[in-house]
């Protein structure tokens, strides 16, 4: 009997689709979904360990004309509002300047 398959949506960096398209070229497979089963086959599985910080939920307080603005952007940007804020984090310098 044949197995079963059934979809899987995965949310991707564009940079790892195109990946994903140059795997499949290079070991002429017929589709994207060759392409991931052929990695997840070769891949050690018992061996994955997490590679970026884990994080948490927090709640902030910021005025609606800002959140509203916050989720303009995000929309327009196709992104979510805790990545613009994270971004905005990462701008602002760790230490104060004198």
């Amino acid at each position: 009997m044949k197995p079963t398959s059934a979809p899987l949506t995965i949310d991707l960096p564009a940079s790892l689709n195109e990946k994903i398209e140059a795997i499949r070229v290079a070991h002429a497979l017929r589709t994207a979904s060759e392409a991931i089963r052929m990695a997840l086959a070769k891949f050690d599985l018992s061996g994955f360990r997490r590679d970026e910080e884990p994080r948490i939920q927090i709640s902030v307080r910021i005025d609606s004309a800002t959140r509203k603005q916050l989720k303009r952007i995000a929309k327009a940007n196709d992104v979510s509002v805790g990545a613009i804020i994270r971004a905005a984090l990462d701008a602002v310098p760790a230490k104060r300047r004198p």
